[in-house]
């Protein structure tokens, strides 16, 4: 490139086009001047919003965002998106419009990037559907781009113990058990989450955060400094450099987000037992760069990659912890020497994965955090795919910090979450059975809700790794447990999970990679004949249009799949 103003390829259309004049007039009452008409022009993507701790700073991280652009010879310009919060979703209807929110927050930066002709975008997230949803504009426009995460929230202290909000979901089952107060269910209340950031332990947002770092989609780092560091403030204006040299080295989202770059996202959420939710994001986002992905990759990759993380939900520490010894890099500079990280990945410094973390420091000596690897939590990833003739495309289970590798016992049907929620309630489960929630996929939900209030019930009971749970519905990053989510094809559509009927007696095999319920060929058909599809629970509204368009869990639950 021979110069700065070259840089300027669609955002010349706003500044020299036909319309230049009511382009630029209108340009100038927000702030710009002539000479910001020579300059690239950079979209900052800010998910700011006051509904969830998340992102209730993320408008201040923007702002540096925008310096950081400013300061190198851009023209940036904020714009925002929404977002939900989970945890507040969590356990009742509102659930229902957390996953769709992902596709809105994809649609929305894809749209206003479109419009209004920017060169580029710097993309910050925090709750759980932005980095995905972040990562999915990014893909689609295929323009520079850097995604920040917004940072991990500081674990909460109480009675001399880190707590976080699946504290808090686990208490309400102690309270209705009768082991603990109204006092003591009010201080778990007030003391686990002290402040901005998202969930602390390997939950989805860390999780997701640690797969855009190691896809090389964000600086070195990100992904494990907390919300309320510095540092995460110079890594914002940092980001707003790095997009302009994104754009002057001609590097785009596509040539760094490729096959082996989703390799590496997989290897890293397997060694830190991340959330399934996993599953779905990546399958969206390779979606999104027309990379194949299938549940197989995940399979293949987790078969080769011991769980090494002694992180929440099922173990006892939390990102901030990750963080004090050396964070995600200092576990992908351990992965990497051991082979199993693709080097010579392409990210958004320029550089590549390997020489990015030939600088950084490896993981403080004696910590205990990260397991050695001839000591591992466990020889495999711990995030297991089943087939069987309950999920013939797959199902997704979690089997990190459980003594039980196989359950077996009978099926206890509930159509929603809120008869299951009852029923556990109600003390009508016992040990041994298998709780199975259905009609709750992508489109039966629809929105895939996420099943942690019954998850921490059943903990909160004494129940857990004792029941089983299967769903068509997914799990949050903070369940843990027994627990098997994503079930395809779902019971709206008329997949098998559709035809179980109480007492059915359901295998789960982690080790054979099995999930079948005994039913004879015949019984099985004339239950099939006897299935009738129900209604949509919604015919209007942004619920209704989610479910007509919304693809397969297998597939990533994506609105933009072709079919024709």
């Amino acid at each position: 490139m021979s110069g700065k103003e070259d840089l300027r390829i669609r955002s010349k259309v706003i500044s020299e086009g036909v319309n230049r004049v009511p382009n630029r007039a209108m340009l100038r009452a927000v702030g710009f001047q002539d000479e910001d008409f020579k300059k690239p022009m950079i979209g900052v993507a800010s998910t700011w919003s006051e509904v969830t701790p998340c992102n209730i700073h993320i408008d201040q991280l923007a702002v540096e965002a925008k310096k950081g652009i400013k300061e190198h010879g851009g023209a940036p310009l904020i714009f925002n998106t929404i977002t939900v919060s989970d945890g507040i979703s969590m356990g009742h209807e509102g659930m229902l419009f957390s996953l769709p929110s992902r596709e809105i927050i994809a649609d929305s930066i894809e749209i206003v990037v479109n419009a209004e002709r920017f060169d580029g975008v710097v993309a910050i997230g925090g709750c759980d559907k932005n980095t995905p949803a972040c990562l999915m504009a990014i893909g689609r426009m295929n323009l520079p781009a850097v995604y920040v995460y917004g940072g991990t929230i500081q674990p909460g202290k109480l009675d001399g113990k880190d707590v976080d909000i699946v504290t808090a979901f686990e208490a309400v089952g102690q309270y209705h058990e009768g082991k603990i107060s109204d006092e003591q269910l009010h201080q778990v209340e007030c003391h686990v989450c002290p402040g901005a950031g998202a969930c602390g332990g390997m939950y989805t947002a860390n999780t997701m955060a640690s797969a855009a770092e190691a896809m090389g989609m964000s600086l070195p780092g990100s992904s494990s400094t907390s919300a309320i560091a510095h540092s995460k403030a110079e890594e914002c204006a940092a980001a707003g450099k790095t997009v302009l040299e994104l754009l002057e080295k001609r590097i785009f989202p596509r040539d760094i987000m490729t096959k082996e770059a989703f390799e590496n996202a997989i290897t890293v959420v397997m060694a830190l037992g991340g959330s399934t939710n996993a599953f779905l994001h990546l399958l969206a986002i390779a979606h999104s760069v027309q990379v194949d992905l299938t549940l197989d990759d995940f399979e293949r990759i987790r078969r080769k990659v011991p769980h090494l993380a002694d992180l929440k939900p099922s173990g006892k520490y939390v990102m901030q912890d990750l963080n004090d010894i050396g964070g995600v890099p200092g576990v992908m500079k351990l992965l990497l020497e051991q082979g199993l990280l693709h080097g010579d990945c392409m990210t958004v410094t320029g550089k590549t994965l390997a020489e990015n973390l030939a600088v950084l420091e490896p993981l403080k000596e004696n910590q205990v955090i990260i397991r050695p690897f001839d000591n591992p939590l466990k020889s495999s990833g711990p995030l297991v795919v089943l087939k069987g003739n309950l999920a013939p495309d797959g199902a997704v289970a979690k089997m990190s910090g459980l003594k039980k590798l196989r359950f077996a016992g009978p099926a206890r049907v509930y159509n929603s979450e809120e008869e299951a929620t009852q029923a556990i309630m109600g003390d009508e489960i016992r040990k041994g059975d298998v709780v199975v929630i259905r009609y709750a996929g992508p489109k039966g939900g629809p929105g895939m809700p996420e099943m942690l209030s019954v998850t921490a019930m059943i903990v909160g009971k004494g129940l857990g790794g004792e029941v089983a749970l299967i769903t068509d519905g997914r799990f949050s990053g903070g369940s843990h447990g027994f627990v098997v989510g994503h079930v395809a094809p779902e019971a709206q559509v008329g997949g098998p999970i559709a035809l179980l009927q109480e007492g059915d007696l359901i295998t789960i095999d982690s080790e054979t990679q099995e999930i079948n319920f005994q039913v004879s060929p015949e019984e099985l058909e004339l239950r099939v004949k006897s299935w009738q599809k129900p209604s949509p629970k919604f015919s209007s509204g942004v619920l209704a249009k989610y479910a007509r368009l919304v693809s397969s869990a297998s597939r990533g639950a994506v609105t933009d799949l072709d079919i024709s």
